[in-house]
């Protein structure tokens, strides 16, 4: 049996480059196929090398090419953000596996892309969303109750009396558990990214917002849990290590020995479970509403967001203002339909309200 030949998009990221770890520790299973990266290198060995940035005419005819031919078998999708959502509709398109780390692409355009996806689905690497995708192998969708995701919580949930106003960026970035880019964990802070990962499970597994929820989990070793009719919890356990979803994404239905160290009977002590409190983090309130909305709205949640953290990044904005301007976007978007034309105005209509009503 010859190794998956894989197409890694987005090789330079925190998920990329764990990706291409995973691949090179295992030879006899993978070979790297192409790869895209924003900056040139020569240390590469693959068929395709593609640089540049998603939305640029060259590139994206270049990755194009990549997905459509015929020895790729496996996409792995890991560029940041909207920016995501074209390439995975070409891998789809081309009849290929995707494996996709970019939560912006399902909401943005889940119905779509699940559309798209057709039986074969999609691979998740979220590890929140493996860890779903896990617990609902074998199980028929009639008998789940309901979803929870965890959450770290982020670095301001264990600090209620911190004036999220005053919060730096440096202090935003200063994840307690993962190692992420700094749009991931900036959402991790606002716990934006919670409320996106809501909308994506909600396409992924066929399950009705309202029975998708979020609670704390401060240890990250839980990393979300199905709950059944029957009243049974099942959940998925691991360390904090994005290796094991990626493995378990590449390597279905098999999995890989030793993809990351085994977690260990003390590791489960002193495990916490909080509820999330919506007033001070509305992230989750307001992704649910957009969803409920459906047509652009979710678009617009996500690309108000994108916009929104650039400027606080930038520092023109506060932290809080994060969600303050996502919302105030949210509440002056006129509305549209579901198409793809569509949901794409609707993506430029928010980052263009962003960048004009950004003062909060």
């Amino acid at each position: 049996m010859r190794p998956l030949n894989i197409a890694v998009l987005g090789a330079t990221g925190s998920i990329g480059r764990q990706t291409l770890d995973v691949i090179y520790r295992n030879p006899g299973r993978f070979k790297l196929f192409g790869l895209t990266e924003g900056v040139r290198s020569t240390n590469r060995k693959a068929t395709y090398l593609v640089h540049g940035h998603a939305g640029e005419a060259d590139f994206d005819a270049r990755v194009e090419a990549m997905i459509a031919d015929p020895r790729c078998d496996l996409v792995v999708v890991a560029i940041p953000g909207g920016r995501a959502l074209m390439p995975t509709l070409a891998a789809l398109h081309a009849g290929k596996e995707v494996a996709l780390a970019t939560k912006e692409v399902l909401v943005m355009a889940g119905a779509l892309v699940m559309k798209a996806a057709g039986e074969r689905g999609i691979r998740p690497i979220d590890s929140e969303h493996s860890a779903i995708w896990q617990c609902l192998w074998g199980e028929e969708r009639a008998n789940v109750r309901r979803l929870i995701i965890t959450a770290s919580g982020g670095p301001f949930w264990a600090h209620p009396d911190l004036d999220l106003d005053r919060v730096t960026v440096e202090q935003a970035l200063n994840h307690p558990r993962w190692s992420m880019g700094p749009k991931v964990t900036i959402d991790s802070a606002t716990l934006m990214n919670k409320g996106l990962e809501l909308i994506e499970a909600h396409h992924l597994f066929g399950i009705s917002l309202d029975a998708i929820s979020v609670c704390i989990h401060p240890q990250s070793v839980v990393h979300s849990l199905v709950e059944f009719v029957d009243g049974s919890l099942k959940a998925q356990l691991g360390r904090p290590d994005m290796r094991l979803p990626i493995g378990v994404a590449l390597a279905y239905p098999d999995r890989l020995p030793d993809a990351v160290p085994p977690t260990t009977l003390q590791d489960l002590s002193g495990l916490e479970f909080h509820e999330l409190d919506e007033s001070r983090f509305p992230s989750v309130r307001l992704a649910r509403e957009a969803a409920g909305k459906g047509g652009g709205h979710p678009a617009v949640l996500n690309a108000a967001n994108e916009e929104a953290v650039n400027a606080f990044v930038a520092r023109d904005i506060p932290f809080s203002g994060i969600i303050r301007v996502v919302e105030r976007a949210l509440s002056a978007f006129p509305g549209c339909g579901g198409t793809l034309d569509e949901i794409l105005e609707a993506d430029r209509w928010a980052r263009a309200y962003i960048k004009e009503n950004s003062v909060v």
